[in-house]
């Protein structure tokens, strides 16, 4: 006859290997989620909208990526920033400024400041830091979303994370593993962006929202929204083509 001891000991030990399971599962969720955002590679080209409660601006890009180690993003539009560049090169941030034909490398201190005057930081675009390596993840709800059901998952920093957010709640399609939203809150735990997927499409072989708003939450009338205009996935690109010798001539 099984004692009350090792009925609680026996209970207390399937919890915590239900707790690991249902955190590994949320992690794998992320990671295919980053999968199909990225693929293996990626060549995209889009179009950013900067709105303000008086005005408003656009923006063209054109971006690369490998994996989560490489992206170069270039600016193509309007002329006057046309052929700035922003490398990533394993956690090294470059930064190509044609005007005064330089390029800068990026210290960690920069990486939660806007990029370009929009509502992204610098580590919005060009994901110095990872939402697989650098947090830990836990399925915490669900909700619909775009009328697709989605995981939420909350994700907080490992100790030793270099990131600019202390959390991120994350909402995945349950059917694509589509990134609908995502919550982004200060070393104060305040709500500080939310950002929306929408008008889902099949782009390069892959189902992805083509537009993104990124909403700051406590300034009215002001927003982001990126919107894509091309996409191809898993096309051969070299390691070699993320270097700063090919900034100056990415295009």
């Amino acid at each position: 006859m099984k004692t009350i001891q090792h009925i609680l000991l026996t209970g207390s030990a399937l919890v915590i290997i239900s707790s690991f399971a249902f955190a590994q599962n949320a992690k794998e969720i992320v990671t295919k989620a980053e999968d199909n955002i990225k693929g293996l590679s990626s060549v995209t080209e889009m179009t950013i909208l900067i709105k303000r409660p008086t005005w408003s601006r656009s923006m063209s890009m054109k971006g690369w990526t490998k994996g989560e180690q490489y992206s170069m993003i270039v600016v193509t539009a309007p002329a006057k920033d046309a052929g700035t560049v922003f490398l990533k090169r394993v956690k090294e941030i470059w930064n190509w400024l044609p005007n005064i034909e330089r390029v800068v490398k990026l210290p960690p201190s920069m990486m939660s400041q806007s990029w370009m005057g929009t509502d992204l930081t610098n580590d919005d675009l060009v994901k110095a830091s990872s939402r697989i390596d650098d947090y830990s993840h836990k399925i915490v709800g669900d909700s619909v979303i775009e009328g697709r059901k989605c995981w939420k998952i909350e994700m907080i920093p490992l100790p030793a994370a270099a990131v600019v957010w202390s959390k991120v709640n994350m909402w995945i399609d349950q059917k694509d593993y589509l990134e609908l939203r995502l919550e982004f809150f200060d070393e104060d735990n305040k709500l500080v962006n939310v950002m929306q997927g929408s008008d889902i499409r099949t782009m390069g072989g892959h189902v992805m929202p083509v537009k993104l708003e990124m909403i700051p939450v406590q300034k009215k009338g002001q927003e982001t929204v990126i919107t894509y205009n091309s996409a191809t996935f898993n096309q051969p690109i070299s390691v070699d083509f993320f270097t700063t010798q090919n900034m100056k001539k990415a295009k």
